[in-house]
């Protein structure tokens, strides 16, 4: 790959738009004045540049241009057409990646030249020497994620000249499109035959010790994560996402929830160019928070690096995964773990008896509270207690019936709410018990029971 800001003479109409070395991205567009993107990465502003609107027949000769400098540089190892499709052309040459695109693909002729605008070296960051030896560690998965043009890529590229250089070990990359600035030592794979799975192959053959993986994005490409990295080598991911969090939440049923901390265990969210949270991912076999030790099982704990301060955990509840954040100062309803148990208490409450449940409460790990409409208790409860005696026995679960209006008005309105529409609440408040009766929908237990007593 060409050295940073190295790329052979291109025509001079792109050239000018780069000659302010701030300039980032160029967009043109048929009958649209050109816009750049410039600026530091902590405030990229996109200016329009009012003089210079393009045609369509010059956007067709640019493009015919630009390969014809791939043709006439092709000793050079970083000139080259990375993708070729049917309205769609993406280049590299030198430093630049540049992608044309044409009707049907796009609405109109569009070439976009897109250039890396710094080159940092790893002690740029300022890195703590905790996260220094994780990084070079190749028994670790990690993800570097941000948003488009947060400096992830440039992270990263700081990051595999690092273990190149310095740490001395055998580096290559899997790319689509191959854009990193990395030294020439590294080899960069593409997808082998349009697939990056084959390319994952030839990886494990040439026995890297890290492998940098640039725009993991589709639901494979984590699935081809997970595999490399429970091969045995170290990996570096890059990402697309908000925060560190979502990041780890794209890998939930791409990766079962019992190899997550193996695959991952580092996620480092970088954010204008800066790394702006670490997290460490750490399976442990306990109780979720907030919940009684008998419902231990494996819980993923995701903390802050280098406090150690849990955020989230991540643990099976029923058939999902949930990820919940830890808060040790509890409100209404109790833990997050607590307020999800609750949520799935009501709705397996109204599947087994078709009475919605509003609202519910643990109370502890083997009874809880339900509120319900007042009318509706009679209907809850049944004859001499059949009714709740028989959902009790499914739910293996101590139930208290309340009325709604035993919670506190304030709370009752925001409940109701929640759980209902205008027209649905007003249905829901004028039911007669006579009406609950008739729908109670018992448990199949019970229906079964009574069929045979009528018998």
């Amino acid at each position: 790959m060409a050295a940073f800001g190295d790329h052979p003479p291109i025509p001079a109409s792109i050239e000018n738009l780069l000659i302010d070395e701030t300039v980032s991205t160029a967009f043109l567009k048929a009958e649209c004045s050109t816009r750049v993107k410039c600026g530091h990465i902590s405030s990229l502003s996109l200016k329009q540049l009012e003089d210079k609107i393009w045609t369509k027949p010059k956007l067709e000769q640019l493009s015919e241009e630009l390969s014809l400098v791939i043709e006439q540089n092709e000793t050079r190892s970083d000139c080259f057409v990375e993708i070729e499709r049917t309205g769609c052309k993406i280049m590299q040459i030198g430093d630049l990646r540049i992608t044309c695109a044409w009707p049907p693909f796009s609405d109109a002729w569009e070439i976009t030249v897109v250039r890396p605008v710094a080159h940092l070296q790893i002690s740029d960051y300022n890195l703590n020497d905790e996260l220094m030896n994780r990084l070079k560690d190749h028994h670790r998965g990690v993800f570097v994620v941000g948003r488009p043009g947060s400096g992830k890529t440039t992270f990263a590229q700081a990051i595999a000249a690092y273990l190149d250089s310095e740490v001395g070990a055998m580096v290559k990359t899997m790319e689509a499109p191959r854009d990193l600035q990395v030294p020439q030592r590294v080899t960069q794979y593409a997808p082998l035959e349009g697939d990056l799975e084959k390319t994952a192959e030839v990886i494990f053959l040439v026995r890297p010790d890290f492998v940098i993986f640039d725009e993991v994005r589709r639901a494979r490409d984590f699935e081809i994560f997970g595999d490399v990295r429970l091969a045995g080598v170290g990996l570096l991911g890059v990402t697309h996402a908000n925060s560190a969090l979502e990041a780890i939440q794209r890998l939930v049923g791409k990766v079962e929830l019992g190899l997550i901390s193996q695959v991952l265990d580092t996620v480092i969210h970088i954010e204008k160019g800066k790394v702006h949270q670490v997290l460490e991912l750490k399976m442990v076999v306990r109780a979720p928070t907030g919940m009684e030790a008998d419902l231990s099982r494996p819980v993923i704990e995701i903390k802050e690096f280098p406090s150690g301060k849990i955020t989230h955990e991540m643990f099976a509840f029923g058939s999902e995964i949930a990820v919940v954040p830890v808060n040790f100062e509890d409100g209404e309803g109790g833990s997050p773990a607590m307020k999800l148990a609750s949520e799935q208490l009501k709705r397996e409450i109204s599947r087994l008896t078709g009475i919605p449940v509003p609202h519910a409460k643990f109370l502890t790990d083997s009874s809880a509270e339900i509120f319900i409409n007042e009318s509706a208790i009679g209907a809850m409860v049944g004859t001499k207690g059949e009714s709740i005696r028989q959902l009790e026995q499914d739910l293996n679960l101590k139930l208290k019936v309340n009325s709604i209006h035993d919670v506190p008005r304030a709370l009752r309105k925001k409940i109701e709410r929640t759980s209902f529409g205008d027209e649905e609440l007003d249905q829901w408040r004028s039911r007669s018990g006579r009406q609950w009766e008739y729908n109670s929908g018992k448990s199949k237990k019970s229906r079964r029971k009574a069929r045979k007593n009528r018998k």
